[in-house]
This record gives structure tokens, sequence and C-alpha cells, in this order.
């Protein structure tokens, strides 16, 4: 047995090691524990944290304008008409509270003082954790017919609180925080992209019912020959019930009845009230959104749990009630209640309880129990007195009943046809010698012949091929019965070891990455969607941990001499066709096949030389839309996504 040395240095541990971090400088040195990540994401979350305290002064019915604009350089501006953030000196720091409020952790109006009875933004980090992670920060106060202006640099201020005067007008008032985010942190981009943006946005517009909210890009123009700049102007009375009749419409889906549900309750003693709007429509898919305090809470919690427990409750209560359930009937389970269910969640409570600051769940217990009586209550209220809606509900939700027990004896088929083969494993699958899915990849090809190639080329190792023939499945069009037994889909499954739908178990994955490889040309773009779209609806842990991949291939081979090169794009081909100037020869790749072993491994299966695209899921709404728009019934939706972006996929140079 081996000991290594351990020097007096490496043993030393006292007082002087212990690290006080001042001021602000904790989340500069750990910035994702306050805002998730350095990514795109976190970029856009210093917006959405300036824009969500202007949101609170609206909860407090104090505002009813917000103007964001994105700045020439990447800078962000936020206005509102609140009431401004407070001016006079706060008695513990002997500091202006606006100061308090940039530069010091677990500080604001949000924590019992009366400001504000609902809010968001219960952590008090937010605008100080922005002044932090930005190169400067200058905020203005429009309070008591007077401007007043301090700046920041770093989350340090440069100056102190200044009294710049009477305003213009002064009855204005209200708070303009401007900021340029810190490359230094933000080192993948410090570029904003309006649609995430725009979503946002909307999304809050929505959630405040008469809050007009304007979002500015000064960055772009509407169009190239003016100089008027890209703006959305979001204002829904109807509020949470337009969100549901938006999301429908934007998916171009039938609705199973035209009016949406909408419900509202307040809690006993006034601490809470719960708003929930829902409508069914004809395709196989739910979405449900839930907030708390406006803030879209991505991994639900128990105000989203209330409903779904009270909603299958009251519908088999209703189902049971009026003879559509008879005596020997299963009860229909939540998926088959929610098939088609288009619903909003919105629940607003003086003490919300995130975990996390970037708060994607809600915590509070009590909420529970309102959303859940209020579902209970109204929405059987209303199957009985709108008795053929509720046909149209119940005959949906005993189709996917049926079809969800189709699934079931599907399933059974399939594992006692894989017990009697004593074959665990897809035929073709060219399986790799390690069993550590840290290092694991699993390459999904489109035909035998480029599987072969791959095959030959692959590193054995830790790298498998599972070829695939043919058009498979569309299951945006198919219920999940459809897809056991599919030869095209199941030995994807089968592969992959961690079963679908409900059954899905991540812990059983048996590769990391899993790599769509497919020709590119329009059928294997085809192929790339069918595939995203069955890993999306049926097995979404896998999109959103970041475990689907891309491959790459090129679309040229130039060969001068003995020496060839490799172009990904017709850019990347005219480049390289101008450096050699002439004496050269250029092969269009077709498709995989045309590629050898060798060929395949250097350009697309090396991990020191590919190139791959991981697919991430920045915002399942939308990416929920994308596929119904894509993949569903529909023609003429389909028509205009394609050509309002078609003019992105042509100047995409990978």
């Amino acid at each position: 047995m081996e000991f290594n040395e351990i020097t007096q240095t490496d043993q030393t541990y006292n007082e002087n090691q212990i690290q006080v971090l001042e001021g602000l400088e904790a989340v500069r040195k750990r910035p994702g524990m306050y805002i998730g990540s350095t990514g795109p994401k976190g970029l856009h979350h210093l917006v959405y944290e300036i824009v969500d305290n202007s949101i609170d002064e609206a909860l407090a019915g104090c505002c009813d304008k917000i103007n964001v604009i994105i700045e020439e350089g990447n800078i962000i501006r936020v206005e509102d008409n609140g009431r401004g953030i407070p001016v006079g000196v706060q008695q513990k720091t002997g500091l202006p509270a606006v100061t308090v409020v940039f530069t010091i952790l677990h500080a604001g109006g949000k924590f019992g003082g009366g400001g504000y009875k609902v809010s968001g933004g219960l952590h008090g980090v937010g605008a100080s954790v922005v002044n932090a992670l930005s190169v400067w920060l200058e905020v203005e106060v429009y309070s008591d017919g007077h401007r007043y202006f301090q700046r920041f640099e770093r989350g340090n201020a440069v100056c102190d609180l200044k009294d710049m005067g009477p305003c213009d007008d002064p009855s204005r008032t209200g708070t303009t925080v401007r900021f340029l985010a810190d490359p230094e942190i933000f080192k993948e981009t410090t570029v904003y992209d309006y649609t995430t943006l725009q979503i946002r946005l909307r999304e809050q517009a929505f959630l405040n019912a008469g809050v007009h909210i304007e979002l500015r890009d000064e960055r772009t123009r509407e169009h190239e020959d003016d100089n008027i700049p890209r703006q959305d102007n979001f204002c829904y009375k109807g509020g949470v019930s337009s969100f549901v009749e938006f999301i429908n419409k934007k998916k171009a889906v039938e609705v199973i009845h035209p009016d949406v549900l909408h419900f509202t309750a307040v809690a006993p003693d006034d601490s809470a009230t719960a708003e929930i709007a829902m409508q069914y429509n004809d395709s196989y898919n739910e979405l449900i959104l839930s907030f708390a305090n406006n803030i879209h809470t991505t991994d639900g919690g128990t105000h989203e749990e209330g409903f779904k427990r009270a909603l299958t409750r009251v519908m088999n209560d209703y189902a049971r009630r009026y003879n559509i359930l008879k005596e020997n009937d299963k009860n229909l389970s939540g998926e088959d209640v929610r098939e088609g269910l288009t619903a909003i969640i919105s629940v607003k409570l003086k003490e919300a309880q995130f975990e996390g600051q970037t708060k994607a769940r809600l915590g509070n217990m009590e909420i529970g129990p309102l959303v859940s009586n209020l579902v209970t209550e109204k929405v059987m209220t209303y199957l009985e007195e709108n008795p053929a809606t509720a046909r149209a509900i119940f005959d949906k939700a005993m189709a996917a009943s049926r079809a969800r027990e189709a699934a079931r004896k599907a399933r059974e088929m399939v594992r006692r046809k894989s017990a009697l083969e004593n074959a665990s494993l897809p035929g073709k699958l060219a399986d790799c010698q390690s069993r550590n899915p840290e290092e694991t990849e699993i390459y999904i090809v489109e035909g035998d012949s480029a599987g072969g190639s791959a095959k030959g080329g692959r590193d054995r190792k830790f790298q498998a091929i599972l070829p695939l023939w043919g058009k498979m499945l569309n299951v945006e069009k198919a219920r999940l019965d459809k897809v056991y037994g599919n030869e095209k889909l199941m030995p994807v499954v089968t592969a992959l070891g961690t079963g679908l739908g409900d059954e899905f178990d991540i812990t059983k994955l048996r590769y990391g990455k899993i790599i769509i490889m497919a020709d590119a040309d329009v059928d294997g773009s085809h192929i790339r969607t069918l595939l995203l779209t069955f890993f999306f609806r049926y097995m979404r842990p896998l999109v959103e941990q970041g475990h689907i991949y891309l491959a790459q291939p090129p679309l040229f081979r130039i060969t001068k001499g003995k020496k060839h090169r490799y172009a990904f794009s017709d850019a990347q081909r005219d480049a390289i066709m101008a450096e050699l100037q002439s004496g050269y020869e250029i092969q269009r790749y077709k498709g995989l096949g045309e590629m050898d072993s060798e060929q395949l491994w250097e350009t697309t299966m090396d991990p020191a030389t590919r190139t791959m695209l991981r697919v991430e899921l920045d915002d399942a709404e939308r990416a929920d839309e994308i596929f119904t728009i894509l993949m569903g019934d529909k023609v003429e939706p389909r028509r205009q996504f394609i050509e309002k972006n078609a003019k992105y996929v042509q100047n995409l140079d990978i």
C-alpha cells in the first residue's frame, strides 16, 4: 500500500483559510447560484429580475406600463410608471434605500414591511445580482416631482445618489434601470435574443390583465429600408383566459368547446388567490403552465399537483354519477383526463416559498387545497351545467383510456416476445464494449449503407450503432398504443433501455449521448424531426437533460493533390475554393452512404474532430407549439411557419 506524502502546507487549515466575501463579491464568484447559469439562460434572467420588480409594482396596483428596450450594444433599459424605488435614507445602513436595493443582498421591500402584499422577488437579491453581474448599471427614480440618479460599476457605487432636479412632468413616477451585462461573467454571449424576451414579456402581460408591456429592439429594424425598430406591444384584458386562447390558436388545434373555463378563488385569510383557465382541444398532448406570483414554475409544485389531483377526482366522480363509467369500469387516469388539455394555473401568495433563486418549483403546502377545492367545485358545476361539452370531453378521455389499455397490452406483448426470443437488444444494434453511460454513445443512423460505414469506422469501446431504415411513425398523430410494436421506434426504445411514457426511467439509460445521424437532405431532415418529436413526446427527460445530439456530417470533400478538406456548408466550400485557387476536385456527398468508414470517422464520429449540435429545451411551451405545427394535421400553419423561417435555414453556417 502506498501513501502520498502530505506536506505541512497541505495540512494547514486555520483562521487564515476562512474567506469573507465583501458586498456582492459572492455573486461574481458563484453567479450560477443566483441566476442558474452564465450561458444565454442566465443572461436573459438578468432582464427578468429587473422586469419582475416592475411587475411587483403592477401587482401592488401601482404600475400599468412597462417598457423593455434593447439598445445598441446590447444594453438593456427597463422603465416603469410605478411608485419609484424609495430614495430616502434607510436607517439601518445610513444609505439611500435605492442604493441599498442595488448593493446589498437580501434587501428590499418584500420582507413584510408593508411595501408589497404579493411579490415574485421574495429573496431580495434580484436587483443587486443584476448590478453585480453588469459592467455598469444606472438607475433613475422619478419621485415627488424630482429625478434621482446613481451609477454602479460591477456592483459598486461610483457616485452617490444625486438629485437631478425637478422632472419635466411633476406628476411622473417610476423607475428606469439601464445595464450592460459583464462579458467577464457571460463568456458565451452577451447578445440578447428578441424572441426569448418576447415570449417572457407576453407571458407577463397575460398574467397581469390590463398591464401594458412594450418590447423594443433598437439593434434591428422592422424593415431594411426604414428606421423603425422592431417592436411588440402586449396588453390583454382577458388575462389567463386570453393566454389559453393564444396557445391553442398558435398550435393550430381544434378546440372541443369554444369557451375557456375560467375560475378564481381567494383564501379565507386573504393570504393567497388562485386563478385557473382551461380548454380542451383535439390533440393528444397536454400543456399545463403554472405560475406563482407571476413566476413560471417550470417544475410545478403544490399548486400544479393540487390541480391535477382534483381534476382527476372530479372527472371520475362526474363519470360515476352520470353512468359514463359503469360499475366494473376502471377509473380514468390523470393522463386520460388531461389529454388535449391546455391549462394555466396562476396563484399569488403573500409568502411564496420557492425552491432556489430561479424559482422553478413552488413549495407552499397551503396553496394545494385552495387550488384543489376551486377545481372540484367549479369544474363539477361547469360539467353539470354544460352536458354537451361534458360529453365531448369524456368521449376524448374514454378514448385515451382505451388507448392506454391497448398500450399496456402491446407493452406486455413486446416483453413476452423479447423473453421468448431471449434477446433483449435489437438484432441490428452493434453495441459497444463499455457499460458506463458516462462515456458511451449510440448513433441512430439512417439506412443500412450508412450503418455499415458507421460500424466499420466506430470506436467499439464506447460507440454503438443502430441503423434505421425508412420513415418512422409520426407520433404527433398517434397515441402511445401505436408506438408499441412499431418496427421503426421500438428498436430505439429497447436499445436505450429507459422505457417510455409513464414508465420512462432515465436511471436505466444505457448511453450518455444519443446521436441522430441522418443525410443532409430533405429526407434526412424529416427523419431527424420525427425522432425529435418522439423523444420530446415520450422520452422528454432525454431532451431536458441534454442527452440528444445531432451529428453534422460534411456536405463536400475538396481534394488537392494528396490532401483533402471538408466543408459543412456552401460558404465553407467557397472559402476553401478561394484559398486553394485551382487544381482541386470537389465531391458532393448526397448521403452518408457515400462516405467510407474512414471518412465517416474522421469527419463525424471522432470526438477529437467532429462537430455536433446538442438539442436543448429552453422553452417547453414553445417546443410543444412548434412540434404541433410541424408534425400535426394542419397544413396552413406549417406552410406559414416554413415560409417565415426558411431564410434562417438558408443563411445557416455551421
